[in-house]
């Protein structure tokens, strides 16, 4: 099984993310321009939040208008949920599919090193399924597992 550390390998190694005391509109300009859904929110200390397009939704739901001048520590979400490199696939899905969330934060050492998407997760689980039934397919036609 795949974990997050190889996952993040076939990725941009660029990790976009945004300051708490930035404007949405400043959010929301680098998510369209970046083709993102999310933004990790860091200060100096580090990661203190999460902001994606389901916060600005909620923002706009509740208050029946769009605050393009807010700051982001306004409406990100604050109670972060992060994996580690060594994490599986897997596990990874697991954790989305609990915590409804689409995007997961990657720490090590107390550092943002990754951002993974359930779009990421879910590729990687179709590939590996794809791969495990082209062996089978080998395997039963008499060319062979694994080839």
């Amino acid at each position: 099984m795949c974990t997050v550390k190889e996952l993040l390998r076939n990725k941009e190694s660029i990790i976009w993310s945004i300051h708490p005391k930035a404007t949405v509109i400043n959010a929301l300009q680098l998510m369209a321009q970046k083709d993102i859904g999310a933004l990790p929110v860091l200060d100096e200390m580090g990661l203190v939040g999460i902001i994606s397009e389901r916060d600005f939704v909620h923002m706009i739901a509740e208050t029946h208008e769009c605050k393009m001048h807010a700051t982001i520590d306004n409406y990100m979400t604050k109670e972060v949920i992060t994996t580690i490199p060594d994490a599986t696939v897997s596990e990874c899905m697991l954790i989305m599919t609990t915590h409804h969330i689409r995007h997961l934060p990657i720490v090590e050492n107390n550092q943002l090193i990754g951002l993974i998407s359930i779009g990421d997760v879910v590729r990687q689980v179709v590939s590996e399924k794809d791969t495990t039934i082209q062996q089978m397919e080998n395997y039963i036609s008499g060319r062979g597992y694994g080839q």
